[in-house]
């Protein structure tokens, strides 16, 4: 009989796909009305959280298995696969209407990307291809912030051509770090250690701006869409400072 401490990971890890399935729900319920956008980014937020929480929980308590990584990847492919894309489609789809169904591209490709992560033996201590958690959490604040703002309905059209970049770099073959820490040393975290460093001063920067101005949700917003585009320029800055390397 199972002992009551390897059923933690796997319940951490639906509470990931509820999270998930809960911002899809309140995603649905946009009807102009950019609060519920906001509450489905704070239920992707809480997923990952509890993605990050699943992982750490099945390695501590040694009890990985075989069905918790694919529970996983299912719980991902809804939090931050399905639920992102189904906030960019009900935005866009309000300004273009059934042209906005190119954005559930990202959705397809989300599972691709964890799908191919299953199999990727490479992805031990880095990423191949954007992970969808970093794809989730700048798509997801990003709508809300454009839901806020009266934008030329052409933007949508902006907005998707984006989106077949975010495709492209889930399935990519482009090396992407990972925050895992194996030592402290500077010369071999030295990419960990300035995107940490810009982080939070990104983070610090909106939280003064945001209580001075009054606007504290929105600076909060654009700070973890900066802090996603930090991660993304650093890792493709990373790899073409290896690549003249060798």
């Amino acid at each position: 009989m199972k002992s009551i401490k390897s059923y933690i990971p796997n319940t951490l890890t639906c509470c990931n796909f509820l999270c998930g399935c809960i911002a899809v729900y309140l995603t649905l319920l946009f009807h102009g009305e950019p609060t519920y956008l906001i509450y489905a980014f704070c239920l992707i937020i809480l997923g990952a959280l509890f993605d990050f929480c699943d992982g750490m929980s099945a390695r501590l308590l040694g009890v990985s298995s075989g069905i918790g990584k694919e529970l996983d990847s299912l719980a991902d492919a809804t939090t931050f696969g399905l639920a992102p894309t189904t906030m960019l489609f009900i935005f866009t789809y309000n300004h273009i209407g059934w042209a906005a169904l190119i954005s559930l591209l990202m959705a397809a490709f989300s599972i691709l990307r964890l799908a191919k992560f299953n199999l990727d033996t490479r992805q031990t201590t880095s990423f191949i291809g954007l992970a969808t958690p970093a794809n989730a959490l700048f798509w997801a604040p990003l709508i809300c912030i454009l839901s806020s703002l009266d934008i030329n309905p052409a933007w949508s059209w902006v907005l998707l051509g984006f989106s077949l970049i975010s495709c492209f770099l889930l399935v990519s073959e482009i090396p992407f770090f990972s925050l895992k820490f194996h030592d402290l040393k500077w010369e071999n975290n030295k990419i960990r250690y300035i995107f940490i460093g810009c982080a939070v001063l990104t983070a610090l920067c909106a939280i003064i701006i945001g209580a001075f101005k009054e606007i504290l949700i929105t600076a909060l917003l654009c700070a973890v869409v900066t802090i996603i585009l930090i991660y993304i320029i650093l890792a493709l800055i990373d790899n073409i400072i290896n690549a003249k390397r060798q």
